[in-house]
């Protein structure tokens, strides 16, 4: 019997702080703008927000490392692999059709139509990623998922350039990949920004293929670590590959700029980089100096990722369902009665955002006690 490879404590702590600030900066509390670092950049550019679902894929690869192993047959990986990417992605369907039900003009309740509902998302594209990682890191070697990886940068970048429309192949409309969404998906399926008229997905379907190398760069940087172990060879190794693609983004971004809603190459090298950078500093502070501080906390989210994570955006949807007064929901009530009230601004916003990330620690954290696991 094979040996399963040593989990890696740094690694589960790297799942449990990009969850714990994917839900932070998702639940901005009402009534005040957050601060600037706790938004998404406009368009192009980069901001702290921007480097959470990206770090999220790439842990998805870390884990892609440690659960490769021989099945029983091609037929039962492929099972495990399409239909976990089938329950994640009918998970995230599901919760932009949450409720399911709204009242009409005149009262009556009416079920909400499949036709407007957006088809992609956050979850979606995890799944999307997932499967095409998995897929590529069990067939391919290691040498091949660097050629892979290149090919979907420089193609996307290719592909942006020539079937978008001349002079706005950058643009929120007029860009390849939105062309695409709104021929595969049609409009009424796509994301709009606060319920507007503007149609644009960014999780879309072409700008999945480069988040696909995130997943990738997440494997390969598993594997490398279970290679090397806990040296400073590895900490330098990751550091020099970190600043090698920060200097590539940054040069990159000269040319391609850098932005999360068009999921642009440079941005998928300007966040790997970032995540190697972070990883090292984990494996040094917990593997070799044994830190411990806030080591449980964090583990707490990485133990039932997806599950927090889904948790958090129905319960969050549902504060802003349930009326405390006629036109104000619970979540307006409690940021105008408590958190803007006693700490007005961005402040309050942020510690709304705080107060509703502990609640989904102690959903998790009742999980852990229970020593409750939920697989997705």
């Amino acid at each position: 019997m094979s040996q399963q490879p040593t989990r890696f404590l740094s690694l589960d702590i790297f799942r449990g702080i990009t969850v714990c600030f994917m839900i932070i900066v998702n639940s901005a509390g009402w009534g005040a703008n957050p601060y600037a670092p706790l938004e998404h950049a406009a368009w192009f550019g980069f901001t702290p927000t921007d480097l959470v679902f990206p770090s999220f894929l790439f842990a998805v690869g870390n884990a892609l490392s440690f659960s490769k192993q021989k099945y029983t047959s091609q037929a039962s990986f492929l099972l495990k692999v399409f239909k976990r990417t089938l329950l994640i992605f009918l998970l995230g369907y599901l919760m932009y059709w949450f409720p399911f039900v709204h009242t009409t003009a005149e009262g009556a309740w009416a079920i909400n139509p499949l036709g407007k509902t957006r088809i992609l998302g956050v979850l979606q594209r995890i799944a999307l990623c997932y499967c095409i990682g998995a897929l590529l890191v069990h067939y391919l070697s290691v040498k091949w998922l660097w050629i892979v990886s290149g090919v979907l940068l420089l193609g996307y970048w290719g592909t942006l350039y020539l079937f978008g429309d001349a002079g706005e192949e950058l643009s929120m409309l007029y860009n390849a990949g939105t062309k695409l969404d709104v021929l595969m998906l049609g409009s009424d399926h796509l994301y709009r920004q606060g319920g507007g008229p503007v149609a644009f997905d960014p999780e879309g379907i072409l700008s999945t293929l480069p988040a696909v190398v995130n997943v990738i760069a997440g494997y390969l940087a598993g594997i490398f670590i279970q290679q090397k172990g806990k040296t400073f060879e590895t900490i330098a190794r990751l550091l020099m590959a970190a600043s090698l693609l920060l200097f590539t983004a940054w040069f990159w971004d000269l040319f391609f700029p850098i932005g999360k809603k068009l999921w642009t190459s440079s941005f998928v090298l300007l966040t790997v980089g970032l995540d190697l950078a972070i990883l090292a500093l984990l494996i040094y502070a917990v593997e070799m100096k044994h830190w411990t501080k806030g080591k449980n906390f964090f583990l707490v989210f990485g133990q039932n990722t997806l599950f927090i994570y889904l948790l958090s955006e129905i319960l969050f949807v549902t504060f802003t369902l349930i009326d405390v007064h006629p036109k104000v929901s619970f979540y307006q009530w409690v940021n105008q009665v408590l958190y803007q009230k006693l700490f007005p601004g961005p402040f309050g916003s942020m510690l709304f955002a705080v107060s509703f990330m502990l609640l989904c620690w102690l959903a998790g954290y009742w999980l852990h006690r229970k020593k409750i696991h939920i697989k997705i």
